[in-house]
């Protein structure tokens, strides 16, 4: 007899076409058989050894994180609710061209502190691999959620030819393409950039041309975080496409957004780009977050030039008068191209954490409002809190569009992906609640996209771009990664003053044919491991 029967439920397929009633039989981690109105056809009922009454509920596939920063969360928090409750059954990781496989000792500990405000410095690992093939095995080992893999192409970068702002040799291009490669044979489903970040954005395009040539010979697709989302966005968007049609590659935007005030209701450009590109063949998808601030840490606003070397190197030039000068010049006259080429606006970045408990003061106000109670000036405050932080503060960065936000979700290459940061003190409600925010904000409460039009979303069209034969859909013979939600209550608990509250209305998540998620608690169930890339036919 099987392991379980989901009786009654409303099934939203995830393929876009209207919901159907149906009991759906799970064993061995997988959907057996799915009856379809068996309650009123009359006819004989499928039994298994547990009944799961699903009544009023809809039944989908698990959804997909597309952007996720939960490289270490996963191994340091096996409940991992943040995810696991918003019904997420895979993430993928490696994101915005920094993260910790393939590294050697030196580019770990360089990697490790260039990025602990997005992951925490990472003292309660055990960082017992070096190649992307060990950190997949490490995933094996057992996680909530599943998880994939793009190779980080700054990671890349650091370990052949470090953090200065230079062209790489020959020798270290090849070695480039042979580190992708490596990745890409031992199950990573792409490459990612982050060109706003170092030294990933020391990278010129025909360096990414040809890592992207390695990525599409293995079916893979790149990810950049791109050169700018602010006053160069449109044009940064037109180098990603030009670039990865030279390169034979598909693309997959990250968080693509329209962001600061040079872009207030200029989606529609973005996506007639978009739409010209794929009707000449080009094959592109993208990801976004349902909220208008963004996310990132208060060093990613510096500009470049002051972050070459590493994150050692940053500080020095931070403690230094002169060139501390100058990089105020550059931030607050000029605009930095770390702050996507506008000016900063001091009271649009509110601090949403930091590693040093000492400094939680600053935490939940902008930089703005820390300088006035201290009084002294924005760079001031923000220089000092990098110091004594040592680069490590997160913030949220008030500068997104609600028009911008609604038209690029209804594009039909869209996809959804948190891009939650899991740390600070508060953090982005987006990573606790992105998924239950469309479902219940953007589907029932404005419409802006019909259930059935979401679910496809957040299922079926990421897991077609990563290449995943069984997942994605409710079908017979597809993987049990599922989700049972309540249309009518289902929404983020979140909010920017609570953004680590559970969301409501999603009482069931199975991962793997297991529940992870069960009468809305968490079990002690670690179903996930990696899902490594398909070889393309």
């Amino acid at each position: 007899m099987e392991e379980l029967v989901i009786r009654d439920a409303d099934v939203v397929d995830g393929s876009g076409s209207d919901a159907y009633r149906a009991d759906v039989v799970v064993d061995g981690g997988r959907i057996v058989s799915i009856v379809k109105e068996a309650a009123a056809a009359g006819c004989q009922r499928p039994t298994a050894r547990r009944e799961l009454d699903a009544e009023g509920l809809v039944l989908s596939p698990g959804f997909v994180d597309m952007h996720a920063h939960s490289d270490l969360a996963l191994l340091r928090d096996p409940d991992h609710s943040a995810k696991a409750a918003q019904g997420v059954t895979l993430e993928v990781i490696g994101q915005d061209g920094l993260s910790y496989a393939p590294v050697d000792d030196r580019t770990l500990g360089e990697v490790r502190r260039a990025i602990a405000g997005w992951n925490g410095p990472g003292d309660d690992v055990d960082f017992d691999w070096r190649t992307v093939g060990e950190y997949l095995d490490r995933l094996d080992r057992g996680i909530a959620v599943n998880a994939a893999y793009l190779i980080p192409q700054g990671t890349v970068r650091a370990l052949a030819v470090g953090w200065e702002d230079r062209e790489a040799t020959p020798d270290e291009l090849d070695r480039m393409r042979r580190l992708v490669a490596e990745g890409m044979e031992q199950g990573a489903v792409g490459m990612s950039s982050g060109l706003t970040y170092t030294p990933g954005m020391y990278a010129p395009d025909a360096e990414l041309t040809e890592l992207c040539r390695v990525v599409a010979s293995y079916g893979g697709y790149y990810c950049p975080h791109h050169r700018s989302y602010g006053a160069g966005a449109l044009r940064a968007y037109e180098e990603m496409v030009a670039l990865t049609r030279e390169a034979g590659c598909s693309l997959h935007l990250a968080h693509a957004t329209m962001n600061f005030g040079v872009n207030k209701g200029r989606a529609p450009e973005l996506l007639t780009l978009l739409d010209e590109a794929l009707a000449a063949g080009s094959d592109i998808s993208l990801d976004t977050y349902p909220y208008t601030p963004g996310c990132t840490t208060l060093a990613a606003v510096l500009p470049s030039w002051a972050s070459e070397g590493g994150p050692e190197q940053t500080l020095k030039r931070l403690a230094d008068e002169e060139t501390a000068e100058r990089i105020r010049h550059h931030l607050e006259v000029t605009g930095s191209d770390g702050c996507h080429g506008v000016p900063v606006e001091w009271d649009t970045l509110e601090v949403s954490g930091v590693n040093d408990p000492a400094l939680a003061d600053f935490v939940g106000r902008t930089v703005q409002e820390s300088a006035d109670r201290r009084g002294e000036t924005p760079w001031a405050t923000a220089r000092a809190l990098l110091l004594a932080d040592r680069l490590a503060p997160t913030i949220l960065q008030h500068v997104g569009h609600e028009e911008n936000v609604r038209a690029i979700m209804r594009h039909r290459v869209h996809t959804g992906g948190s891009d939650g940061i899991l740390q600070g003190a508060k953090p982005h409600p987006r990573a606790y609640g992105t998924f239950p925010h469309y479902l219940g904000h953007y589907v029932r409460e404005l419409g802006v996209l019909s259930l059935e039009e979401c679910v496809a979303h957040l299922t079926s069209r990421p897991a077609a771009r990563l290449r995943l034969p069984d997942r994605g859909l409710v079908r017979e013979g597809y993987k049990a990664d599922l989700v049972l939600f309540d249309p009518a209550t289902v929404a983020a608990g979140s909010t920017f003053e609570q953004p680590r509250t559970l969301p409501a209305g999603i009482p069931h998540v199975l991962v793997d044919g297991r529940f992870v998620i069960e009468d809305g608690r968490r079990t002690d169930v670690l179903a996930g491991r990696a899902v490594r890339r398909t070889p393309p036919a």
